[in-house]
């Protein structure tokens, strides 16, 4: 587990702002929002993250029959508060066997949704075919929102993405064919929004997808 902040493009070691620069510094990416730290899933590190976003924190909500919440991740710092977000669940797959989803809410040019996406990034964008018909769709803070499929990942995973809040929303299942859970139209809720329902949020162990590079 990540004792300090890292790069949301690459995972790499970050330089924390000093006499010659301003903002947090990666080597190969210049100017980012760190992601802090990973701790395990738990109610109270939900409401950490939660309370520092400037963000949606997303999560399929009821969530599916056997899911989990298995942990979240943020990259920003304590002057800018949270420009991404990713909350990680797990459970029973579609086709049987076991399920892990990322969602993630981002700014422009973030990046943490292409590193879980496993493309190169930072946005989603010149890698989906916005022309053709969505492949999935979810109801985010109430609103419609059509998810294209994200091309080039890897192919242990699905990647989908879209915008909703004026922001972008990647969804990435593992193993690839889970993909079909995201044509049920899951549910999401903004947890910001969640207020005391936040309590009752199944914890589960902590996703190691969350700690890839």
């Amino acid at each position: 587990m990540r004792g300090e902040p890292s790069c949301p493009k690459c995972g790499g070691r970050v330089r924390a702002p000093g006499l010659f620069a301003d903002t947090w510094q990666c080597d190969a990416h210049g100017t980012v929002h760190p992601v802090q730290p990973v701790i395990p899933p738990s109610v109270e590190a939900l409401e950490v993250v939660v309370h520092r976003t400037q963000v949606p924190v997303w999560m399929p909500w009821p969530l599916p029959v056997g899911w989990l919440f298995t942990g979240v991740a943020c990259a920003g710092d304590d002057r800018g508060g949270g420009r991404a977000t990713a909350v990680a669940c797990s459970g029973p797959g579609p086709l049987g066997g076991m399920g892990e989803l990322i969602l993630v809410a981002e700014e422009l040019g973030v990046g943490l949704g292409a590193r879980y996406a496993g493309i190169d990034g930072p946005d989603p964008g010149p890698y989906m075919s916005v022309e053709k018909p969505p492949q999935a769709k979810v109801l985010a803070a109430g609103r419609p929102t059509p998810l294209w499929h994200v091309a080039g990942a890897p192919d242990d995973r699905a990647v989908f993405a879209g915008e909703a809040l004026g922001l972008w929303v990647w969804a990435v299942v593992w193993p690839e064919q889970s993909g079909l859970l995201m044509y049920d139209e899951l549910v999401l809720t903004d947890l910001r929004d969640a207020g005391a329902e936040l309590e009752l949020v199944p914890c589960g162990a902590l996703s190691p997808r969350l700690l890839e590079p």
